[in-house]
Protein backbone atom coordinates (compact mmCIF):
# COMPACT_ATOMS: atom_id res chain seq x y z
CA UNK A 1 0.00 0.00 0.00
CA UNK A 2 1.03 3.57 -0.60
CA UNK A 3 -0.54 6.74 0.76
CA UNK A 4 -0.99 9.61 -1.68
CA UNK A 5 -1.50 13.33 -1.06
CA UNK A 6 -2.23 15.73 -3.92
CA UNK A 7 -1.56 19.46 -3.89
CA UNK A 8 -1.21 22.39 -6.24
CA UNK A 9 -4.78 22.90 -7.31
CA UNK A 10 -6.46 26.28 -7.40
CA UNK A 11 -8.24 28.88 -9.48
CA UNK A 12 -6.62 29.81 -12.77
CA UNK A 13 -7.75 31.81 -15.77
CA UNK A 14 -8.28 30.16 -19.16
CA UNK A 15 -4.95 29.80 -20.90
CA UNK A 16 -3.09 29.64 -17.62
CA UNK A 17 -0.95 26.91 -16.10
CA UNK A 18 -0.83 24.83 -12.95
CA UNK A 19 1.47 22.13 -11.65
CA UNK A 20 -0.09 19.49 -9.49
CA UNK A 21 1.96 17.34 -7.16
CA UNK A 22 1.24 13.98 -5.62
CA UNK A 23 3.44 12.99 -2.71
CA UNK A 24 3.60 9.33 -1.81
CA UNK A 25 4.63 7.61 1.36
CA UNK A 26 6.38 4.30 1.41
CA UNK A 27 9.76 2.97 0.44
CA UNK A 28 8.57 1.30 -2.74
CA UNK A 29 7.32 4.37 -4.61
CA UNK A 30 9.75 3.79 -7.45
CA UNK A 31 8.09 0.42 -8.13
CA UNK A 32 4.69 1.93 -8.80
CA UNK A 33 3.07 3.11 -11.97
CA UNK A 34 1.49 6.47 -11.19
CA UNK A 35 -1.55 8.04 -12.76
CA UNK A 36 -3.73 11.12 -12.70
CA UNK A 37 -7.50 11.14 -13.06
CA UNK A 38 -10.06 13.89 -12.83
CA UNK A 39 -13.71 14.10 -12.01
CA UNK A 40 -15.94 17.03 -12.90
CA UNK A 41 -19.31 17.59 -11.19
CA UNK A 42 -21.90 15.17 -12.49
CA UNK A 43 -19.37 13.25 -14.57
CA UNK A 44 -17.47 10.01 -14.18
CA UNK A 45 -13.85 9.96 -13.15
CA UNK A 46 -11.69 10.00 -16.27
CA UNK A 47 -8.11 9.11 -17.01
CA UNK A 48 -5.72 12.00 -17.63
CA UNK A 49 -2.18 10.65 -17.67
CA UNK A 50 0.08 7.90 -16.37
CA UNK A 51 3.79 7.27 -16.05
CA UNK A 52 5.80 4.10 -15.70
CA UNK A 53 7.91 3.37 -12.66
CA UNK A 54 11.06 4.52 -14.45
CA UNK A 55 9.47 7.55 -16.03
CA UNK A 56 10.47 6.39 -19.49
CA UNK A 57 6.91 5.69 -20.62
CA UNK A 58 4.06 8.15 -20.42
CA UNK A 59 0.42 7.92 -21.45
CA UNK A 60 -2.10 10.69 -22.03
CA UNK A 61 -5.79 11.07 -22.69
CA UNK A 62 -6.52 12.60 -26.07
CA UNK A 63 -8.32 15.48 -24.38
CA UNK A 64 -5.12 16.71 -22.71
CA UNK A 65 -2.39 15.54 -25.08
CA UNK A 66 -0.05 18.37 -25.94
CA UNK A 67 -1.16 20.48 -22.99
CA UNK A 68 -0.25 18.23 -20.07
CA UNK A 69 3.02 16.63 -19.00
CA UNK A 70 3.35 13.95 -16.34
CA UNK A 71 6.69 13.43 -14.64
CA UNK A 72 8.07 11.90 -11.49
CA UNK A 73 10.94 12.28 -9.09
CA UNK A 74 11.55 8.95 -7.40
CA UNK A 75 14.06 10.50 -5.00
CA UNK A 76 11.27 12.75 -3.71
CA UNK A 77 8.49 10.16 -3.93
CA UNK A 78 6.50 12.63 -5.99
CA UNK A 79 4.68 12.63 -9.30
CA UNK A 80 3.77 15.87 -11.07
CA UNK A 81 1.18 16.98 -13.57
CA UNK A 82 2.11 20.14 -15.45
CA UNK A 83 -0.98 21.58 -17.11
CA UNK A 84 -0.75 24.38 -19.66
CA UNK A 85 -3.27 26.20 -21.85
CA UNK A 86 -5.97 25.34 -19.37
CA UNK A 87 -9.58 25.43 -20.48
CA UNK A 88 -12.81 25.75 -18.48
CA UNK A 89 -13.55 22.11 -19.31
CA UNK A 90 -10.42 21.12 -17.36
CA UNK A 91 -12.24 22.15 -14.19
CA UNK A 92 -12.42 19.09 -11.95
CA UNK A 93 -11.07 17.43 -8.86
CA UNK A 94 -7.77 15.83 -9.81
CA UNK A 95 -6.72 12.57 -8.19
CA UNK A 96 -3.53 10.58 -8.35
CA UNK A 97 -3.40 6.83 -8.11
CA UNK A 98 -0.76 4.15 -7.92
CA UNK A 99 -0.42 0.50 -8.79
CA UNK A 100 2.16 -2.00 -9.91
CA UNK A 101 0.15 -2.55 -13.09
CA UNK A 102 -0.22 0.08 -15.83
CA UNK A 103 -3.48 -1.57 -16.86
CA UNK A 104 -4.93 -1.17 -13.38
CA UNK A 105 -3.81 2.44 -13.17
CA UNK A 106 -5.36 3.36 -16.51
CA UNK A 107 -8.55 1.46 -15.74
CA UNK A 108 -8.90 3.12 -12.33
CA UNK A 109 -8.71 -0.28 -10.66
CA UNK A 110 -5.91 0.72 -8.34
CA UNK A 111 -6.64 0.57 -4.62
CA UNK A 112 -4.37 3.50 -3.91
CA UNK A 113 -5.91 6.95 -4.33
CA UNK A 114 -5.30 10.39 -2.94
CA UNK A 115 -8.01 12.69 -1.62
CA UNK A 116 -7.93 14.95 -4.67
CA UNK A 117 -7.15 18.58 -5.37
CA UNK A 118 -9.60 21.03 -6.95
CA UNK A 119 -8.69 22.76 -10.21
CA UNK A 120 -10.99 25.52 -11.38
CA UNK A 121 -10.45 27.25 -14.69
CA UNK A 122 -12.50 30.39 -14.93
CA UNK A 123 -12.20 34.05 -15.76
Amino acid sequence: QVQLVESGGGLVQPGGSLRLSCAASGRTFSSYVMGWFRQAPGKEREFVAAISWSGRSTYYADSVKGRVTISRDNAKNTVYLQMNSLKPEDTAVYYCNADLSIDKVRAALSGNWGQGTQVTVSS
